[in-house]
C-alpha cells in the first residue's frame, strides 16, 4: 500500500510517501524566514505559504519517486490540532486528491502522528507510554495501538516549547528562540534554585508552564543586562550570564517533565517502553534525562531523529498507513479541527483490527 502523508497544521508545509511501512522520500518547504520578521507565526501568512507551496511540492515528491498520482491507494493529511487556515489548506487538497484518484482517505490527529514516527527508525511496541513535548502540546499518553491513544495529562495553558519559544523572545533570541535555547544551555551553568518547577505540587498529570514563563521574565527583566546582539544567531557571540539562563531555564523544564513522567510510569506498572516526540524531543538534556529515568526502570526509551520530531510529512504517512493497513479511513465530510478542540475517534474501519499487544 503507497500512502501519502500531508502535513500544513502550522507553518511547515511538507509531503511524503510511504510504501509498506518504508520511507520512500518527503519534500517540505519551511516558512521560518518568513515568520522570523515577526518574531513568531502569523495565521494568515502561513496558510497563504501553504497555498503557494503545496501543489508544487506534490509535483517534486512525485517526480523524486518515480511515481504516478493513479499509483497511491490512500491519502493521510493532519486534520488537526493547529492553526485552523494551514489546516484547511492541506486537507482541501487531501480532499481533492482521494475524490480524483478514487483513493482512500484518511484524516490524522496530529499529535499521534509525532509520537508514531518514530517506527520509521525503531519497532513499536505496545501498549506503551507516550510524552509529546511541542510548541503547542505537552501530553502524556498511554497508547494501546496506533489507533488507541489514551490521554493522561495535557497541557493546561503554556506548552512547554511555546515556554521556550516566548522566553527566547525575552532573551532577544533569534526565531525559533527555543532551539538557540538548547544549544546555549550546553554552555552554561544552570543553577537549580533559579527558577521553579511549575505545577508538580498537586496529584495529576497535568501541565502548566505560565507560572515558569512569568518567573524567567521577572528574572531577565531585573537581573540580566541585556548587552548582546540582538538577535542573537550565534552562540559565541553570547554573554556567560546568558547561556547560564538558558541552562537554569532548560533544567526546570527537564525537571518538571521528568517528574510527570514518573509519576505516570508509577501508575502504569506494566509500561516498560516510553516514546517521547515533538520539537523538544530533540533536546538534548530532556533525551539524556528520560534515557536514564527508564535505564533504572528496566526499560527503554523510543526518540526520533532530530528530522521526525520537528513537523513533518513522514510521520503523517507513516500513521496513515499503519491506521490504512488496519482499515480504518474517513469519508470526505470530515472536519477539520483547529487547536484548542479536541480531535474527535470517528474513523470509519472495515477491516478486523490487529491484536492490541502486536509490533509494528
Amino acid at each position: 500500500m503507497l500512502c501519502l502523508g500531508i502535513e500544513s497544521s502550522c507553518d511547515e508545509t511538507a509531503l511524503a510517501l510511504v510504501e509498506d511501512g518504508r520511507l520512500l522520500d518527503s519534500v517540505l518547504a519551511s516558512q521560518a524566514d518568513v515568520h522570523a520578521l515577526f518574531g513568531g507565526v502569523v495565521p494568515e501568512l502561513a496558510s497563504r505559504e501553504h497555498y503557494r507551496y503545496i501543489g508544487p511540492l506534490f509535483d517534486e515528491l512525485m517526480h523524486r519517486c518515480q511515481r504516478q498520482a493513479a499509483d497511491i491507494d490512500l491519502v493521510s493529511v493532519a486534520r488537526g490540532p493547529g492553526l485552523l487556515g494551514s489546516l484547511l489548506v492541506g486537507v482541501a487538497f487531501a480532499k481533492g486528491l482521494a475524490l480524483g484518484l478514487g483513493a482512500r482517505f484518511l484524516g490524522l490527529n496530529h499529535l499521534h502522528a509525532h509520537l508514531l514516527a518514530v517506527g520509521l527508525e525503531q519497532k513499536l511496541t505496545f501498549p506503551c507510554l507516550g510524552l509529546l513535548v511541542s510548541g503547542g502540546h505537552t501530553h502524556i499518553y498511554r497508547i494501546e495501538a496506533p489507533w488507541r491513544f489514551l490521554p493522561l495529562g495535557r497541557t493546561l495553558d503554556d506548552a512547554a516549547g511555546e515556554a521556550f519559544d516566548k522566553v527566547g523572545k525575552l532573551l532577544g533570541l533569534a526565531y525559533p528562540g527555543g532551539r538557540l535555547m538548547d544549544a546555549l544551555a550546553r554552555s552554561g551553568r544552570a543553577d537549580a534554585g533559579l527558577f521553579p518547577r511549575p505545577y508538580l505540587d498537586n496529584d495529576n498529570l497535568d501541565f502548566s508552564f505560565s507560572g515558569l514563563k512569568t518567573a524567567a521574565a521577572a528574572y531577565i527583566e531585573h537581573y540580566l543586562d541585556g548587552r548582546w546582539p540582538r538577535p542573537l544567531q550565534c552562540v559565541e557571540d553570547a554573554p556567560q550570564a546568558l547561556r547560564d539562563c538558558c541552562a537554569s531555564f532548560n533544567l526546570a523544564v527537564v525537571d518538571t517533565l521528568c517528574a510527570k513522567v514518573a509519576r505516570a510510569l508509577d501508575r502504569q506498572p506494566d509500561l516498560r517502553t516510553l516514546i517521547v516526540a515533538g520539537g523538544v524531543a530533540a533536546n538534548t538534556l530532556l533525551r539524556e534525562r528520560l534515557k536514564e529515568l527508564m535505564r533504572r526502570r528496566g526499560g527503554e526509551i523510543l526518540a526520533p531523529g532530530p528530522a521526525l520530531c520537528t513537523d513533518n510529512a513522514a510521520m503523517t504517512a507513516y500513521a496513515g498507513w499503519l491506521l490504512g493497513k488496519a482499515g480504518f479511513h474517513h469519508d470526505l465530510r470530515m472536519e477539520t479541527i483547529p487547536r484548542g478542540r479536541v480531535v474527535p475517534e470517528d474513523m470509519l474501519c472495515r477491516a478486523e483490527q490487529p491484536q492490541t499487544g502486536e509490533t509494528a
